[in-house]
């Protein structure tokens, strides 16, 4: 049965890697054409357990640092909003940004706006609205990229320590799988003279 099994796999083994590699490409062509898609999955990655919070800051420091870019640099708030939405890294913030580009071109505040959306933590969205009554969104906008790009830089950090003594262990059974594979033939080599 083993055996019939191991015949089976060798001659069938080129159909199942054309298969993964086809089901690769047709994931990453169809993640690319299809906006549906790419907002289903970018909503998944932002509420996967450890990935997602970290994903969630560094959307939000992006928006902030070219906001306060796009603002310091003279360009119209509704004009600015454009490149911020691209600039997000994630479809979901890219169309909450668009949908608050068109909630500002009507009259309405940046502070207002960010609140509809429920994407924006309540310090980023009174930051922002403090920076709008004081004339000052470039500097409030900047002080919160810098506060949230520190937040990512250490929560890539933990994470990277904590996934150095998994990758150990990965490595310790890899490397000991490998010398008992070497050596274990030659035990019974020995064993049998």
């Amino acid at each position: 049965m083993v055996i019939n099994m191991s015949r089976w796999m060798q001659h069938n083994g080129f159909f199942f890697g054309a298969l993964i590699c086809g089901a690769g490409y047709a994931f990453m062509y169809f993640k690319k054409r299809s906006r549906n898609m790419r907002r289903t999955l970018d909503r998944l990655m932002l509420k996967f357990p450890i990935i997602g919070p970290i994903l969630v800051k560094a959307a939000i420091a992006r928006f902030a640092r070219t906001l306060a870019t796009m603002f310091a640099a003279g360009v119209p708030l509704v004009e600015a909003m454009e490149s911020v939405a691209g600039a997000t890294g994630n479809i979901v913030y890219e169309e909450a940004t668009l949908r608050m580009k068109d909630e500002v071109a009507t009259g309405q505040r940046l502070q207002r706006a960010m609140e509809n959306t429920g994407l924006f933590p309540n310090m980023v969205v009174q930051m922002i609205a403090v920076g709008e009554e004081s004339g000052s969104l470039d500097t409030m906008s900047s002080k919160v990229a810098d506060f949230y790009e520190a937040e990512v830089d250490n929560a890539v950090d933990s994470m990277s320590s904590l996934l150095e003594p998994m990758i150990m262990a990965i490595l310790g059974v890899l490397v000991g799988g490998m010398v008992i594979a070497m050596y274990l033939p030659i035990f019974k080599l020995g064993a049998a003279i």
